[in-house]
């Protein structure tokens, strides 16, 4: 449904439906169904690392790449808002860097073997459709063994992959 036969608050359920179902799918078996949620003028832009791709394939294949280089060990998810027509997520992932990182991970600011706490705020766009029309991903690069006072809410969840 588009979101002129929905109301206000059924576009902003669809909306987050859809960046969950989008998160879900993010793993090397399921990326197809990631990608699937993209406009065909999909936006993938990790500023701090400097990339940008305009293509489903180009960034795909930067899933893939990424995949093979995160041991993920966690995943907090600290809080998520939506409107009409963008999500916020902010998680924190407790992973670490393996494989051909400079490859697999450009421009990332810590070398294969680091255990690493990745704080990302992801902003997605949607169109009225529900398709995500960009995805940003602002980084936030620290050793796990760093000192750090994150703001995380009581109810925050996290998954654990080890």
């Amino acid at each position: 449904m588009t979101s002129t036969q929905l109301t206000a608050d059924e576009v902003v359920e669809r909306n987050l439906r859809v960046v969950d179902e989008h998160f879900h799918n993010e793993n090397p078996v399921d990326i197809e169904k990631a990608i699937a949620l993209y406009a065909p003028e999909i936006v993938w832009e990790l500023p701090a690392r400097g990339i940008l791709y305009r293509d489903r394939e180009q960034v795909k294949q930067a899933y893939l790449r990424m995949f093979r280089s995160y041991g993920m060990h966690s995943i907090t998810f600290v809080r998520r808002r939506a409107a009409s027509n963008w999500v916020i997520d902010d998680a924190i992932a407790d992973l670490t860097l393996v494989d051909d990182v400079e490859h697999n991970v450009p421009n990332c600011p810590f070398p294969s073997g680091t255990r690493a706490s990745l704080r990302v705020i992801h902003y997605f766009e949607l169109d009225n459709e529900g398709r995500i029309t960009r995805e940003n991903g602002y980084e936030l690069w620290r050793r796990a063994d760093a000192p750090r006072d994150d703001d995380i809410p009581t109810d925050a969840v996290t998954v654990h992959f080890d």
